[in-house]
């Protein structure tokens, strides 16, 4: 499965916004458990969202108080890195560019997407300010 940073950038923006629960029951499962199947994630939509909040966890960006695979997740909260990753892409503008520099580079890890982004908000801050920043 292919990381996708759109979705990484939504689920901690989600997050930010108090989100702290996602539903990944799928209709098959909830069939098992008896459960009515209506408005469950489709298997492969379920596996995609739990595999991104699986890497945003292990990237050290969220903390998670609980989490049933096939189930449910509870997100605790987003951490300090998560935080600092967030606040350098938050911007739309920048996300774009961000985006569009390491498709150029031909890739990215995620700390040389943060390192991209953040050079891109100084120099829009320079660019505001006329304060030449020392980062």
């Amino acid at each position: 499965m292919k990381r996708n940073m759109d979705l990484i950038r939504d689920l901690l923006l989600q997050i930010e916004d108090g989100r702290r629960s996602f539903d990944l029951l799928t209709p098959e499962i909830a069939e098992v458990l008896g459960e009515s199947s209506e408005g469950k994630l489709p298997r492969e939509q379920a596996e995609l969202l739990e595999y991104h909040l699986d890497l945003l966890d292990n990237a050290g960006l969220i903390t998670i108080k609980a989490k049933l695979s096939g189930a449910a997740w509870q997100i605790g909260q987003i951490t300090w890195a998560g935080h600092d990753f967030l606040d350098t892409i938050r911007d739309p503008s920048i996300w774009r560019e961000t985006k569009a520099g390491a498709k150029k580079a031909g890739g990215f890890s995620l700390d040389l997407l943060k390192a991209l982004a953040k050079g891109l908000v100084k120099k829009k801050i320079e660019q505001h300010t006329g304060v030449e920043l020392d980062l």
